[in-house]
């Protein structure tokens, strides 16, 4: 991914981008409307640009604490 087209988004790791961009590719393939104008045609790649132009919302959830248990 070029570093200038990184400047638009607030992603924080190269596996969150990608996991963000196959779900919205998903709902495009359903059906959705892009919501970016792009000369792209495939799905992935609109979903690409959306995530990185900051045009899908998506929630962190608070990681939990795993207990492990010495008795193995």
């Amino acid at each position: 991914m070029p570093e200038d087209q990184d400047k638009t988004t607030q992603i924080d790791s190269k596996y969150r981008l990608v996991v963000l961009a196959a779900l919205r590719s998903k709902q495009l393939q359903k059906g959705a409307l892009p919501r970016v104008q792009t000369r792209h045609h495939k799905s992935t790649r609109v979903a690409l640009e959306e995530v990185q132009n900051g045009l899908v919302e998506y929630t962190k959830l608070p990681l939990k604490k795993v207990e492990v248990d010495g008795n193995e």
